[in-house]
């Protein structure tokens, strides 16, 4: 006996898959839509293991064996205490941040190759540890703003850096032809109406204007048989 159908969609931290979930519901409320948190590190794989039937994640990542379909930037802040100087602005820059301790997590998902700071010696783990070492005034951290709002406390606060590289987010399938719940699921994301995503019932394509032209010298001369049948019967009558 074959199981029931099931879409499993996976997602990084910080990620918001929760809208589609629901419109996906409203939807195909017969097929359940299955979300999964997976780390930034391991979404691509999982998608090419078959562990989910697609991914939301950060680019740039290894994309072979993977159809990648772009969908935002977010921008990128620096995390620092509620009572930093920094924390006096509404936004900053690069510069402002030059010589100021800054945590590199292993977990760091921002591409920025000559991000300002002075990186501590200590990796923390993850991004949630160093959250805590930020608080701890240990050191700056800088993310995209999603995992700033993730881990979210009262003593630390957030500033967008005006003039650093925005971080790409990006839906991931496995690369080739799709299965009909995977193309339903894109077109929701990229933001198709009901009864407009791929798979379903598509419009006829337009006419040439020489089918055009065919068309109606048919129709007229359907109109002529039409019009010269009563004729003779008439006459035939008489």
């Amino acid at each position: 006996m074959s199981s029931l159908p099931s879409l499993t969609v996976g997602y990084v931290p910080g990620g918001t898959p929760a809208k589609w979930a629901r419109n996906w519901a409203q939807r195909h409320p017969q097929v359940p839509l299955q979300l999964c948190a997976v780390a930034a590190a391991d979404a691509a794989d999982a998608v090419r293991a078959g562990t989910v039937d697609a991914a939301l994640l950060r680019l740039p990542v290894d994309t072979s064996g993977l159809a990648v379909i772009p969908l935002y930037e977010e921008t990128t802040v620096v995390v620092v205490p509620a009572d930093h100087l920094l924390a006096a602005a509404d936004e900053i820059t690069a510069a402002d941040l030059v010589g100021e301790p800054t945590l590199v997590p292993l977990d760091d998902v921002v591409d920025w190759a000559d991000a300002p700071g002075a990186p501590v010696d200590h990796r923390p783990e993850t991004t949630a540890d160093a959250m805590e070492l930020v608080a701890a005034g240990v050191g700056a951290l800088i993310v995209p703003q999603s995992l700033a709002r993730l881990h979210h406390r009262k003593d630390l606060t957030y500033r967008p850096i005006t003039d650093a590289p925005p971080c790409p987010v990006a839906l991931a399938v496995p690369e080739g032809p799709q299965s009909q719940l995977v193309e339903e699921f894109i077109g929701i994301v990229r933001g198709r109406k009901a009864g407009s995503s791929r798979g379903q019932a598509q419009p006829a394509p337009k006419r040439t204007a020489r089918e055009k032209t065919l068309a109606k010298q048919a129709a007229r001369a359907a109109a002529g048989k039409v019009a010269r049948t009563p004729g003779r019967a008439h006459r035939g009558r008489r």
